[in-house]
């Protein structure tokens, strides 16, 4: 499968948030799945300052937006395997920054028209283009008005990533034929827009309408864009198209994040050997202004400030926090109302809080890999990579509970001992300031509980490969071929055995009423393509599954790949299946009854 991916940034050539990232490690994953995967992303002033060297020119040729037809150059380089394009023009891109400029419609609308048109140029017409943010929206709209009135790219699908729904590209009506060039038609097509008691289009609500397939970056975040408090005037918009839309959690590359090989960091360390850990917390202490309070608990906050981060309610808590023994480190830039309380408070609580808004990616890693606790309490979090960046170095999460932070993160619970780290669900101080206190008295109290904590977050897989198998699932599905009839019995057990994993947390709270001595065998026939036979073993401890048969199992299942797939995804339910005769399950009849309850994704 050819896969082009779209994003107006991609590090390290360039960044502003987690889009980045995704287009850092994702594309790279894909590849390794065996697939062709190419990215396509601006060719900014940052680029050019600092990679220009390795960035090889291949040609040039014309792009008309409207009555505009301007240059366009293509330039090429490879990250880790994968080709990646960058479209150049000075006068757009050769700015100090990305985006923020009175321009940007007009920027990003030609940057799109020049992805449609440089895909013949590139000699890569891909099966999927997935575009990323209102920046890439356009695509997929030129893409439906190319394949209308040419023809040439007429079996591309498309895919629409939403990284957070709150940034739309909204703008005047009068911008669709002027700046973007559209026929008219499409305001009623697609892109219109109410907005307090104005006419706009909104270039996301047309890309969301037109794809294919719509995914965000966790299974929290899809099912939230339903309400009003978090689908900013497009919950209706993902309720009409809810049968095309995908919740995929994203992922973290774990080698570039391992305080193991870690350049970047003072000292290295791994899980059976911490010593480096406590060099990069006293590096830290010394960096911020710290005293070297060896046994005080470390507290990090590596974030933009900005309300949405959550850094109203570390405001409040601070001059509480600050009563306790414990220290805490703020970096990152954002608002000036922010940078100035913060700047105060390093007068007010010498030794104790530190803060920086010299924000660099390195520094960034050293206080992942030096703090004890990094707290997260963002209002809403489409996913969230900090939270697993900090569980790489061994940092303990407190999260609110929303979006990515809620999929990503097991909360501590002293009744059973199961978590990795701590959470809250009421957004307020209060109770940020109960969720501290937990972790606090973990940390002072039963420090062994702490450091098996700090050990499950070390070890606990954010790698992208899980997600790669959950796209070319995606992937396939709108390409109408489903799963390669010729797929292994292994590749198909792999992506059920990280299905059934992801459904870990649904489990938790059944499995765990059961008693000491509870089990549940199943024995799975897979019919069809991926044909193979393993076995599921519940215990209160969690799931065992290998792919062996389980003479004596207390229940057989036999169905197809794709339904056990979209019954652990929460696509189709496993009673459904089970009624329609689509799986047929033999054995014991309660025990076949909890066994699809365990082995499905239930809507709350």
């Amino acid at each position: 499968m050819k896969i082009l991916f779209v994003t107006s940034e991609c590090a390290p050539y360039s960044k502003s948030g987690g889009l980045a990232d995704v287009a850092f490690s994702l594309p790279p994953a894909l590849l390794k799945t065996g697939n062709d995967v190419e990215i396509i992303t601006p060719y900014y002033k940052c680029v050019r300052e600092r990679f220009e060297k390795e960035c090889e020119y291949v040609k040039d040729f014309s792009v008309t937006l409207g009555n505009r037809a301007l240059y366009c150059g293509l330039f090429r380089t490879v990250l880790s395997g994968v080709t990646v394009w960058f479209i150049d023009n000075m006068d757009l891109f050769h700015r100090d920054g990305l985006y923020g400029y009175d321009d940007d419609r007009f920027r990003f609308a030609w940057f799109s028209k020049a992805v449609i048109d440089g895909m013949e140029q590139i000699g890569f017409i891909p099966d999927i283009l997935h575009c990323n943010d209102w920046e890439s929206a356009l695509c997929v709209l030129y893409l439906k008005d190319d394949q209308a009135l040419h023809g040439r790219y007429r079996n591309v699908k498309t895919v629409f990533t939403i990284h957070n729904i709150a940034y739309q590209g909204q703008f005047g009506v009068s911008e669709l034929t002027n700046t973007f060039a559209l026929d008219p038609g499409w305001y009623e097509g697609g892109l219109s827009y109410d907005y307090q008691g104005r006419s706009d289009i909104n270039l996301m609500k047309g890309a969301m309408l037109m794809a294919d397939a719509v995914s965000t970056v966790s299974p929290t975040y899809a099912r939230e864009l339903h309400t009003p408090q978090f689908g900013k005037g497009l919950e209706g918009v993902c309720d009409m198209i809810e049968s095309k839309m995908y919740g995929i959690l994203n992922g973290i590359d774990p080698a570039h994040y391992d305080p193991a090989t870690d350049p970047r960091i003072p000292a290295n360390f791994m899980i059976k050997d911490k010593r480096g850990k406590e060099k990069c917390k006293e590096y830290i202490q010394e960096q911020f202004g710290l005293r070297k309070e060896k046994n005080w608990p470390l507290f990090a906050v590596v974030a933009r400030l900005v309300e949405q981060k959550g850094v109203d309610l570390i405001c409040q808590i601070l001059p509480g926090l600050m009563k306790k023994g414990v220290q805490i480190v703020i970096f990152g830039q954002g608002e000036k109302r922010y940078v100035n309380y913060f700047n105060e408070c390093r007068q007010m609580y010498p030794g104790q809080f530190g803060f920086s808004d010299q924000y660099s990616e390195e520094m960034a890693a050293r206080v992942f890999a030096g703090a004890d606790f990094y707290l997260m309490p963002s209002s809403f979090e489409p996913c969230g990579l900090s939270q697993m960046m900090a569980m790489r170095y061994g940092t303990v999460p407190i999260v609110h509970e929303t979006g990515g932070l809620k999929d990503t993160i097991r909360p501590y619970s002293d009744f059973d001992g199961i978590g990795d780290g701590f959470s809250f669900a009421s957004y307020d101080a209060k109770a940020l300031m109960l969720a501290i206190d937990e972790a606090i008295k973990v940390y002072f109290a039963r420090y062994d509980v702490f450091k098996t904590i700090r050990d499950r977050c070390m070890r606990k897989d954010f790698s992208w490969e899980r997600s790669a198998q959950t796209y070319l699932k995606m992937y396939s599905d709108i390409c109408g071929s489903g799963y390669d009839p010729n797929v292994s019995f292994a590749d198909a057990y792999d992506v059920l055995k990280v299905a059934y994993e992801d459904l870990e947390g649904y489990r938790n709270a059944y499995l765990s009423k059961q008693n000491a001595d509870y089990s549940n065998v199943a024995q799975i026939h897979i019919e069809g393509p991926g044909e193979g036979t393993f076995y599921v073993k519940f215990t209160k401890q969690g799931m065992e599954m290998q792919p062996y048969d389980y003479y004596g199992a207390d229940v057989t299942i036999s169905t197809s790949f794709d339904n056990l797939y979209n019954m652990a995804t929460g696509t189709i339910s496993a009673d459904k299946l089970f009624v329609n005769g689509q799986m047929k399950v033999d054995g014991n009849i309660s025990k076949g009854a909890e066994m699809r309850y365990l082995l499905g994704k239930h809507k709350k």
